[in-house]
């Protein structure tokens, strides 16, 4: 035994992990398998369920694998009640479920922030309801952990209630921290930035950001590349395990230190700034003066 597996603790743990089929989720549940964590898991795509239930049996490890919503209070109360069933404890809950659309504030409606904040809040005060009471009869304390985004600290246009709602969570995440502390329990969230996922490339309709390109991953993430999904699992495997035993109510940020840089950018040829360089800003006012001309071009003014 080697010496994170001596001090993780992670061996034949259990952990219930919502939205855990298909990109981050998937990453997630098998690493957290990979270092012996019994996984039960419920996803709302049927195809990445399958084949999440597919690539665990081929690797071994003990799993529950539901299709469902994690939306549903009994869509999570059955995969809970399948883990008591099956494993009689829990010691692990990850909270993945999350989505969003672009608009600006004034042209939503309240169906549409009800469906953002039953897809990004309401399900993770469902999850932790169930869970908490699980750690306490077990006595072992425990790890819940919720990922949320870099948008719940920044200001994100067009994003107004998604980024209430992860900020919610982030707010929710530490107070509950120290409502259970004394039962060793511990919650903590993940904040990740932008990370490639099949469900960001559909919410692009297939093309690329241009934070995905190398120019302007060079611009906008200090680390100069876009996050990888195993940058987000290492966080959530690490504090899953017994070497974050003494972390909680706070928030790892696995952004390439784009929350510590907001507002600045390194530009080509003139490095930090919080602002454009002439040189971009003489290129834009060309643009506008060309469009300008075509635009004069093509509807003349009437005299």
């Amino acid at each position: 035994m080697g010496w994170f597996e001596e001090r993780s603790g992670l061996d034949e743990a259990v952990a219930v992990i919502t939205g855990g089929a298909g990109g981050l989720g998937e990453a997630i549940v098998l690493d957290l398998a990979a270092n012996g964590v019994r996984p039960a898991v419920v996803d709302i795509d049927a195809e990445a369920v399958e084949v999440l239930r597919q690539t665990l049996s081929e690797r071994g490890p003990d799993a529950i694998v539901h299709h469902g919503d994690a939306r549903d209070p009994d869509v999570l109360e059955a995969l809970f009640t399948a883990a008591d069933e099956r494993w009689g404890r829990l010691d692990i809950l990850v909270n993945i479920v999350g989505g969003t659309f672009r608009s600006d504030f004034v042209d939503t409606t309240p169906k549409g922030w009800d469906a953002l904040l039953r897809i990004n809040f309401n399900h993770v005060l469902q999850a932790c309801s169930l869970a908490i009471p699980r750690m306490r009869a077990g006595n072992r304390g425990g790890s819940i952990i919720n990922i949320t985004t870099i948008e719940a600290h920044r200001a994100a246009p067009g994003f107004a209630v998604y980024s209430a709602a992860k900020a919610a969570v982030e707010q929710f995440s530490r107070t509950l921290a120290v409502e259970v502390a004394p039962d060793g329990i511990r919650i903590n969230n993940v904040a990740p930035d932008f990370v490639p996922t099949p469900n960001l490339t559909r919410f692009g309709a297939g093309q690329t950001p241009a934070m995905a390109t190398p120019s302007g991953a060079r611009i906008a993430i200090p680390m100069g590349r876009v996050g990888k999904v195993s940058d987000v699992s290492n966080a959530v495997v690490f504090l899953a395990s017994g070497l974050s035993t003494y972390i909680t109510g706070t928030t790892v940020h696995p952004d390439g230190g784009t929350l510590a840089s907001s507002g600045w950018f390194n530009w080509p040829d003139h490095g930090w700034a919080n602002y454009a360089p002439n040189s971009v800003l003489t290129h834009l006012d060309s643009q506008q003066n060309d469009r300008s001309s075509v635009q004069a071009a093509v509807n003349p003014d009437e005299r």
